[in-house]
């Protein structure tokens, strides 16, 4: 071999080497890179959010490489509107809110279910004169804010002859239970079944609901995950909703170390009594499979939406969900 010829032999082998090491060392970078992202919840953290901080608190989330910054809003609105401009990567929705966004036009989808049941419903005084849905026609019934209350009401009160239009409905905020206790109102509305029936008893009532899904109204997804449909990164959601579950089996099979670990987060802001009690109700409403996805949930309520002209057109599911497959 001529001197030229090794030359030329020993700077190809060079090369070769020099892209396997470089491709090795792409793979390992690959590997190791960490995921930033940015979530953020309906409100301040509660139990309703225990999977996620579980996932936070116990590597769930660094498991699969990803690096999650939680905020909470300063306004119950904002959520969907910064996932929407690409300010958020994630946020803690409600179906309903889904599906009303969309519609106007919001580049908004689910991406996963927190809580896969429904908590609201008309919450009265156990010991109140109101012991039927019927005996409500005439009444004031408090809301925190109005989107589809008026629908949710004619279609509970529609068996016992008389609608929404029969009542009086007034915006009370975010005081629903003090205006129960008070008897400023005989019935709120916009509650969680698993904080507002321990608000109550903390202060020695006794609360009573009328579930929207025993009374007429579809069921529906009561908190999700939402990104924005048009851009999203699949292989990360599903990262996310692996340590969402993980959070999940965590509570659910150690509720009371779980709770701890909880607290822990946060133990200024989250260790009191009513977090205790909301904590173990709360255990039975979270989603064991948050990647699932339920098409005719999803398409059931928006039906439901559209019958009521809240909605201007017919959604299907795949115009509210992503898929993750």
């Amino acid at each position: 071999m001529t001197k030229r010829s090794s030359l030329i032999v020993a700077s190809l082998f060079l090369f070769f080497v020099s892209v396997q090491v470089k491709s090795h060392r792409d793979i390992q970078e690959e590997k190791t890179e960490i995921k930033k992202i940015t979530l953020m919840l309906d409100w301040f953290v509660n139990p309703n959010h225990g999977p996620i901080i579980i996932a936070q608190q116990k590597g769930y989330f660094q498991k699969e490489r990803l690096e999650v910054k939680i905020q909470e809003p300063t306004d119950p609105t904002l959520p969907p509107k910064l996932v929407a401009t690409g300010d958020v990567d994630i946020a803690v929705y409600y179906q309903p809110g889904l599906t009303q966004g969309v519609d106007r036009g919001l580049a908004v989808a689910w991406a996963g279910t927190l809580i896969d049941c429904v908590l609201d419903g008309v919450m009265v005084l156990d010991a109140g004169p109101i012991k039927s849905l019927a005996s409500l026609k005439g009444k004031t019934i408090g809301v925190s804010f109005n989107s589809a209350e008026s629908a949710k009401l004619d279609t509970m009160f529609n068996p016992y002859g008389f609608s929404a239009k029969n009542i009086k409905m007034i915006n009370v905020g975010w005081n629903l239970s003090s205006s129960l206790m008070t008897g400023q109102v005989d019935a709120i509305m916009g509650v969680c079944r698993n904080f507002e029936l321990n608000v109550l008893k903390s202060h020695g009532s006794k609360g009573r609901i009328f579930c929207f899904e025993e009374n007429g109204i579809p069921a529906y997804d009561q908190m999700i995950f939402i990104v924005n449909r048009k851009k999203y990164d699949k292989k990360v959601i599903r990262g996310f909703l692996r340590s969402v579950e993980a959070g999940v089996k965590d509570i659910t099979s150690h509720p009371e170390e779980s709770w701890n670990v909880f607290v822990g987060s946060n133990p200024k802001q989250l260790d009191n009594d009513l977090n205790k009690r909301a904590w173990i109700d709360t255990i039975p409403y979270f989603a064991r499979s948050p990647q699932s996805r339920n098409d005719d949930r999803y398409e059931g309520y928006a039906q439901f939406l559209y019958k009521h002209a809240l909605i201007k057109k017919i959604l299907k599911a795949d115009d509210l969900m992503v898929s993750l497959d």
